[in-house]
């Protein structure tokens, strides 16, 4: 059964993370096709899916890999997380993978398996925790201009939201930074509370502390069109 058209995304793993990656492609109306071996996993939705193990060569084509652009890989086990990557940069050397590791030790591996950007959740999570609650201290604080490096090819910025940012008052849903600038707002600071659960429906207001994670190109069209003005 064909379920795909060219061009569009494949999520392996419908866990917890799996989930809210497809929440976000959901909402921006994005096509896909979702990969589990739980049947469950699929109860009362209305997204194209498949049934199968993520590391199978034959679940992989059904899903569409030969023409996908790119693969989201958030499978639980990071030895899968390797074999499905390996599988998926074999049969489709164009698409771009970005795969979860459960464990700071598998990063290196999943990158050797064929993957462009790997994220490890405890070391993002823990990165991001740790530099949001972090005081500064001078009026350079103001300008949250810090980043620090993740992993290859990945940064996080804060920055102070002002009274007259284009970003107060709208939601996640309706800046839709992935597709205007290409990074994503995974955190915010507001009245000394870290909120890392970000859905569309989140709304930024004034003198939040946002963080901000893409590539250094992506973070600096983000901060050209809504910072630095």
């Amino acid at each position: 059964m064909d379920v795909t058209k060219d061009g569009h995304l494949i999520v392996l793993g419908c866990g917890d993370v799996g989930k809210r990656v497809i929440e976000t492609l959901q909402h921006a109306d994005i096509d896909f096709v979702a990969v589990d071996s739980n049947p469950d996993a699929f109860e009362n939705t209305d997204f194209k899916h498949i049934v199968g193990n993520a590391t199978h060569e034959d679940v992989l084509v059904e899903a569409g890999i030969n023409n996908a652009s790119e693969v989201i890989i958030t499978l639980n086990d990071d030895t899968d997380a390797i074999f499905a990557t390996l599988i998926a940069r074999g049969l489709n050397p164009k698409s771009t993978i970005i795969s979860r590791a459960n464990s700071y030790r598998s990063i290196d591996k999943i990158y050797k398996a064929g993957a462009d950007y790997v994220a490890a959740l405890s070391i993002v999570a823990g990165q991001m925790l740790a530099k949001m609650t972090s005081h500064c201290l001078d009026a350079s604080c103001k300008k949250m201009n810090e980043d620090i490096l993740l992993y290859q090819g990945i940064d996080i910025e804060k920055h102070l939201i002002p009274k007259d940012s284009e970003l107060v008052d709208k939601t996640m849903g309706e800046l839709d930074l992935s597709t205007s600038v290409g990074c994503t707002i995974i955190g915010l600071e507001r009245n000394d509370e870290v909120i890392t659960d970000i859905l569309p429906s989140t709304i930024i207001l004034e003198d939040d502390i946002i963080a901000v994670v893409g590539s250094k190109e992506e973070i600096d069209h983000f901060k050209e069109k809504y910072v630095n003005k």
